[in-house]
């Protein structure tokens, strides 16, 4: 057996494996590192475990394509799908590059294993056991080059996939953005059109409003000629005489309504045959909503007021019901809205005798108030500027001013900031006139807003006390809550 030395080896090698030619290219300035998994399988050691394949880059950016497009606008749209459209075509170059390194791997592959075929025949012993071992490394590259080939054109067909898919999407996003802009083109021309018909419809309302004003600017100039020629006609002095005269016919007129008024009281006393003893005393005051009724003596005979007990009473026209106003025992006593409409009775209490005063007529309405309340109706809360005379039957030593608010659903009494009372409407609730109280008792009300708390609220005028409890009733009414004074309903047979 011949013995093989070191030199002769060396020798050997050289001689057998010829020079690589110069048509091949190495991908890499090193050779690639492996190691032997395995059944002696060859595998790839990776540098960067965080880098990814080209299959899953596609997949990741056709996943966000694809979420993203459900709230992209249309341009945007348009605008990514030429990125990824930009992207498919770079990816599908690095594709090709890759392809053409396989190719290269592979001629390089060959020509080792023609050079280690040819190295084992010119080898022996242990060597040749080694030539043999590289051979089915590079076999095994081989083999590992093939599957890495055939991964590689299943990737170029993806690749390929994804860029028809973006094309189509990209051909659709520019066919809504055509669409779109002929929409708006549309919306603007319409919006432009409407504009100029505005413009004209102004214009000929700007030149009939000039033509109208015109107009009545020289009938306002006719007019003020008309009335300059009127105040020539008449004098300064003519005028103030004027006025003293409307001054004194107006003074008569009140004058002889009350001597009229006077008069039908005793006429009316003539015709139901009245007792002499009712003639002791008599009814002043205008029988209207807003004024006050007094019983004053008129003869001498009369006994004094403060030596008698009062009651008021108001009865139906027809003269069938009758109602005892309760708390009303005072000698002057203020109709109220309730009163409206009936006629009012004051039954006068002394030990030797008993009298009886009844209005003339109903008691009228006041004048403008019915209008006035359906206006404040309409609010959700008025407000009022009240005093408290007194509170729970006490009377208030200073006078302040309150606000007492009147809302659809509840009234509130505040001092400022400070609320004093407020309460829903209930059965418990009650608001009426004041029953006496002087001339003042047109100006005042009563008002409980539960049990154990009560007030009495001074107005500014009648109006405005008469307009705050009617508003009250109205509000009352529409919760189903009947809103009067104390013992409202005690009708007593006549």
């Amino acid at each position: 057996m011949t013995r093989v030395t070191r030199d002769f080896g060396d020798t050997m090698y050289k001689d057998a494996v010829p020079a690589v030619s110069a048509d091949v290219i190495f991908a890499s300035l090193r050779f690639p590192n492996y190691k032997l998994g395995a059944n002696n399988q060859i595998m790839e050691t990776k540098d960067d475990p965080k880098v990814l394949s080209m299959k899953e880059v596609v997949a990741r950016e056709t996943a966000l394509l694809l979420e993203q497009q459900k709230r992209l606008s249309v341009r945007d749209l348009a605008n990514k799908f030429e990125k990824g459209l930009a992207a498919a075509a770079k990816l599908s170059e690095e594709a090709r590059l890759r392809e053409a390194a396989s190719l290269e791997k592979h001629v390089l592959l060959k020509k080792l294993r023609d050079a280690l075929e040819s190295l084992k025949g010119r080898v022996a012993g242990r060597n040749r056991e080694d030539v043999e071992e590289a051979i089915s490394m590079v076999e095994a590259l081989a083999v590992q080059l093939t599957q890495r080939e055939g991964e590689l054109i299943q990737e170029k067909a993806e690749v390929k996939k994804l860029t028809n898919f973006l094309k189509q999407a990209s051909e659709d996003a520019k066919k809504l953005v055509d669409e779109e802009r002929a929409f708006a083109r549309s919306e603007i021309d319409n919006a432009r059109a409407a504009v100029q018909r505005v413009e004209e419809a102004l214009q000929d309302h700007e030149r009939m409003s000039r033509a109208t004003g015109k107009q009545d600017l020289e009938e306002l100039m006719k007019e003020v000629q008309e009335a300059r020629r009127i105040k020539m006609l008449h004098q300064p002095s003519k005028v103030m005489s004027m006025e003293h005269e409307l001054r004194a016919l107006r003074a008569q007129l009140s004058e002889k309504s009350r001597h009229y008024l006077r008069l039908h009281r005793e006429l009316s006393r003539m015709k139901k045959g009245e007792e002499k003893a009712s003639h002791l005393y008599e009814l002043e005051g205008t029988e209207t909503l807003g004024s006050y009724l007094q019983i004053e003596p008129c003869s001498d005979n009369a006994l004094e007021l403060s030596k008698c007990s009062f009651q008021w009473y108001r009865v139906s026209p027809d003269g069938a019901k009758k109602e005892l106003i309760s708390g009303a025992t005072k000698s002057v006593y203020a109709p109220e809205p309730l009163d409206v409409g009936r006629i009012l009775q004051v039954d006068i209490i002394s030990e030797s005798l008993r009298i009886t005063l009844s209005t003339t007529g109903q008691i009228d309405p006041a004048a403008g108030l019915g209008t006035y309340v359906e206006a404040l109706v309409r609010k959700h809360d008025t407000e009022f500027n009240v005093v408290a005379t007194q509170m729970n039957g006490s009377h208030q030593p200073t006078e302040s001013i309150h606000a007492l608010h009147v809302g659809k659903m509840r009234m509130k009494l505040c001092k400022g900031k400070t609320t004093i009372a407020k309460e829903y409407y209930s059965s418990s609730m009650q608001l009426c006139g004041v029953r006496g109280g002087g001339n003042a008792a047109a100006q005042a009300l009563f008002w409980q807003p539960k049990q154990g708390l009560s007030f009495v609220l001074a107005f500014e005028s009648e109006r405005e006390r008469n307009a705050a409890i009617m508003l009250a009733r109205r509000f009352a009414f529409d919760c189903n809550i009947v809103l009067a004074g104390p013992d409202h309903k005690a009708p007593l047979d006549t």
